[in-house]
């Protein structure tokens, strides 16, 4: 689950991004401007070159599969018969033609909304200790007790936090949107944007009109909105994140897994889910897809990274935590239909059965299947604080197969690091672009999203471009390469959630920002040595 990206100050948005829409992040890396040089590479380094296909898994909410920028590079199960109810590939799922959904039912109905996982768990130790004594219990139970009056705590602050939040932007949303709808009937316009509010703040004679104008501007000018359209647009997405975890994500009464079907505490099943890989609400991995490869030969919308591209659908993410059954089934899933890349933007604090996930990934390592993972967003350090999918297995070694991206800006100067992102410089291994991302978004439209989620596809990106350029690279070669050709940076930098003063050096193995131009040119060095060694 992605964290919101949103602060519960007065107006409660970080809109400034919305009116900018541009890939700054494929753009040439400047003394200015950090970008990772994906143009300059096509045009410079491959233009003589052919890329063969490569498969990513993207693991996500779904994906818009009619999206105009994405159906053409949408992986086709080849051995699968679309809508004839049968398992042509006799793969054990029926008409996966795209990819697989793990949170649908047999029947076509889908999870939109979860619990967190430590909602989950407090469910689950609910019924053993509530009411009990830490001193009347046996030693091993009073470490599960334990961990019962935390969840306990958690669960019901961030349910009464966000209740509270949600309330206060819905009080703001009604507030504002009523005295927009006031300003535009009186002044016989049907947008209110910055020229005609400071128009009418020049000529307005009524004082009960002119607050209003001169208080709408003042919100424009702080959030940087062009227009009062794109306040109303996020306080409504504010709104609906909000309320989601405070009456789903944090609320010990919802069950949404109930669709589904399967017998979620049985970690070796595999035969649930249904065909449906969009779901109830593909925004996320809509635009996650279009970052890795929206198609760059339409002339339409946005350029994806990879240009020889097939995007596996793997839908295991719902609006809340995702269980480590289902990501395990995903990852196995994936690898078993031929992806060479998986792209994993997603993340929770608590994992209950993390063996499971681990499994999966030793599975993935086996098959030499390379996987990209977000840091998350909560601005912590995971070198000591909990994040998973974790990028080290429980006997503390690292992960090989394994890529964990924080999240950079724009600008190479103090705001270099986004402020939400994780960082360690023991378990994130590289960052890359993540703010004011502009890709796809369902119904063939685009927009502008921030976070770690976005950071992860363009790494998932740059190692397509690798693989299918260079097909012999392995899982390692690919992964080392990345993280060698990084773009390091000693930009002084804030600490995200800290007001610390740190080398952007720190944050992470590298200290680095991933790099495509440099990445392929040190393969084509690699590829001459060895050619030449021969």
């Amino acid at each position: 689950m992605k964290k919101l990206l949103i602060s519960a100050s007065v107006v409660l948005l970080s809109i400034a991004a919305s009116a900018q829409e541009s890939q700054w992040y494929l753009q040439d890396k400047t003394d200015k401007t950090a970008g990772i040089s994906v143009e300059r590479t096509y045009r410079e380094l491959l233009k003589d070159r052919k890329p063969t296909p490569v498969i990513v898994a993207v693991i996500d909410g779904g994906i818009d599969t009619t999206h105009e920028d994405l159906r053409r590079v949408l992986w086709i199960n080849p051995k699968e018969i679309a809508g004839n109810g049968k398992d042509d590939d006799k793969n054990g799922y029926v008409d996966d033609v795209h990819g697989w959904n793990f949170i649908g039912g047999k029947d076509g109905r889908n999870v939109n909304y979860e619990t967190t996982e430590v909602t989950r768990l407090y469910v689950q130790l609910k019924p053993k200790y509530e009411g009990k004594d830490r001193k009347s219990l046996k030693p091993d139970q009073q470490k599960e007790y334990d961990l019962y009056v935390k969840t306990k705590a958690e669960v019901e602050k961030n349910q009464a936090q966000y209740k509270a939040q949600y309330q206060g932007i819905g009080q703001f949303y009604t507030q504002f949107s009523g005295a927009v709808d006031k300003l535009k009937k009186a002044l016989n316009v049907t947008k209110l944007d910055t020229l005609t509010l400071l128009k009418a703040a020049d000529t307005l004679k009524d004082a009960s009109l002119k607050r209003p104008v001169l208080g709408i501007l003042q919100i424009l000018g702080q959030q940087k909105a062009p227009d009062t359209d794109v306040i109303m647009n996020e306080l409504e997405k504010a709104n609906e994140q909000l309320k989601a975890r405070a009456e789903y994500h944090y609320n010990p009464d919802f069950d949404g897994r109930g669709v589904v079907g399967d017998n979620p505490n049985d970690m070796t099943q595999r035969d649930y889910g249904n065909a449906d890989i969009s779901g109830a609400n593909p925004d996320h991995g809509t635009h996650v897809s279009g970052i890795i490869g929206a198609d760059r030969t339409n002339n339409i919308g946005v350029k994806g990274i990879a240009d020889a591209v097939q995007i596996m659908g793997v839908r295991a993410v719902p609006d809340g935590d995702e269980r480590d059954k289902d990501v395990a089934n995903a990852i196995r899933y994936a690898v078993d239909n031929g992806a060479q890349i998986i792209n994993m933007s997603f993340g929770k604090d608590y994992s209950p059965q993390r063996n499971v996930v681990e499994d999966a990934e030793r599975y993935a390592l086996s098959k030499g299947v390379l996987m990209v993972h977000a840091a998350g967003n909560d601005g912590k350090d995971i070198d000591t604080a909990a994040n998973y999918p974790a990028p080290r297995f429980i006997n503390g070694l690292a992960i090989p197969n394994v890529i964990t991206v924080g999240a950079s800006a724009e600008p190479n100067n103090s705001d270099l690091v986004a402020s939400f992102s994780n960082y360690g410089k023991q378990n994130v291994d590289v960052f890359a672009p993540g703010k004011d991302i502009y890709s796809t978004v369902p119904g063939s439209k685009y927009e502008n999203n921030s976070g770690t989620s976005m950071a992860s596809p363009v790494v998932a990106g740059v190692a397509a471009v690798l693989k299918s350029y260079f097909p012999k690279l392995t899982y390692a070669d690919i992964k080392r390469i990345i993280l060698q050709s990084a773009t390091p940076y000693s930009t002084k930098v804030t600490r995200p959630e800290s007001t610390d003063t740190v080398s952007f050096s720190s944050l992470s193995k590298t200290g680095g920002i991933v790099n495509l131009y440099d990445a392929v040119k040190l393969a084509l060095a690699e590829e001459t040595a060895s050619g030449k060694a021969k």
